[in-house]
Parts: C-alpha cells; structure tokens; sequence
C-alpha cells in the first residue's frame, strides 16, 4: 500500500510528491484527510489528470492531456481545481501538473500558467512555469505489470539508471503508481533506489522546493504515484 511507502521514506527523511486524479479525492474522505496530513507535514501535491484514466484498447489512445488545446485544457484544470476544492485542497497548496502518460501539449502548458500553477512535471522535464526554466530529468518508474521475472529486471534497470544519474549530479525523479506500490518487488525496488541516490549525495526535496532548495552533489524527487482509492 502507498501508505507502508510513504512510511518508509518518513524513516529516510524523504518528502514526497503525491500524484492526485482530483475525482478520487473528494469520493473518499478519509484519502482527503490523509492528503491534508500529509501537505502539513511538508509533502506537496501535483494534480495528475483530470478524468478517469484511458482504457487500453487495440487502436490505443492518445493520454488525456497530450493534444489538446490551451481552451479545453484549462477547462478540465479549473475542474480539477474545482474537485479539489472541494476535498479542502487550495491553489496555494498544489505544486504543479503531472499530464497521465507524461504527455503535456503546449496548450496545456499555456493553460497551467493562466490557472495559475507552478510547475509542469512531464516525462523528460520539469516545466518551471513562472520563468520558463526547464529542468530536464527523466522519471524512473517502478513497476508496470508482466511477467515476475520482466519485473525484476526492470527494477533492477531502474536501480543502475538510478546510480548513473546519482554520480553525475543529475535530479532523480523516483515514481510509483499506487497500484504498484502494493506489490512488494516494485516498492522494495523504490526503496533500494532512494538509498542509492541518498548515498551518493542527493538532496531528497519535492517539485514545489526545486527552485529554491539548496542544491548538493545530487538532486532527488520522490514520486510515490497517484494516490487513489488504493491508499
């Protein structure tokens, strides 16, 4: 469960970075409340979508907010917004976007900055919103499904990239889904990869402190994924 992560990562002493699909979070109170805990005692929160998440299909689909345009885009923001509002979240309280599948269209990006968020987290780079400044750093996911033995050797995948990118100084950005993170093998994978990266010097912070945290010999995100009704 997200829970025993987040748990583990308190022992670290790492913050982490909650992805929100905002229509999970008003439905359960108690995910609302355990939301706010976790805000007071300094995580931070990017809005992850806004819709339900796509079902796979043989002609596939395109991730909901990879193509679309600043108007429509900022129509589902503001109701993302509004969903979290309503669960007692504030502007003020969310750090930035996470796009589902890590794809952001330009219009979305133009949409974020009028609805007022900070930061846009993509697959390949972090968005700054307020000066343009776009940090590139890849994100390290856990997990993904298949076969035991497909898994394992994409944890241990992530654990090398991990510890490249850890000894050149790079910002590491760890993510798990809440689904994954009650599977034991990706979240002691995650686990084991913090370690790597605390090890070799990283600084462990969140998206909303990468501007103004003060930066070591490497720079660390955690990610522990969307938190849903799976917390």
């Amino acid at each position: 469960m997200l829970t025993e992560v987040t748990t583990e990562l308190d022992r670290r002493a790492v913050p982490v970075s909650l992805f929100l699909r905002p229509r999970a979070v008003p439905a359960s109170r108690a995910l609302a409340r355990w939301v706010r805990s976790r805000l007071a005692d300094g995580d931070d929160v990017l809005i992850h979508g806004y819709g339900d998440p796509p079902t796979r299909s043989l002609l596939g689909r395109r991730p909901e907010f990879a193509a679309l345009p600043a108007h429509e885009a900022g129509l589902r923001i503001s109701a993302a917004i509004a969903a979290l509002e309503r669960a007692g979240l504030r502007v003020p309280d969310i750090a930035g976007f996470a796009p589902p599948g890590w794809i952001a269209s330009d219009g979305t990006l133009d949409a974020l900055r009028t609805c007022g968020l900070l930061l846009c987290a993509d697959g390949a780079r972090i968005h700054d919103l307020r000066t343009g400044t776009v940090h590139k750093a890849k994100v390290h996911a856990l997990g993904g499904g298949g076969s035991d033995r497909a898994e394992t050797v994409r944890c241990f995948a992530v654990l090398l990239a991990v510890a490249r990118a850890a000894n050149r100084g790079a910002i590491i950005r760890l993510h798990i889904d809440a689904t994954q993170a009650g599977r034991s093998g990706p979240r002691q994978a995650l686990l084991d990869a913090v370690d790597v990266a605390l090890e070799a010097g990283a600084v462990p912070q969140t998206y909303r402190q990468l501007d103004v945290a003060r930066i070591g010999r490497a720079r660390g995100l955690v990610q522990p994924g969307r938190a849903g009704p799976a917390v």
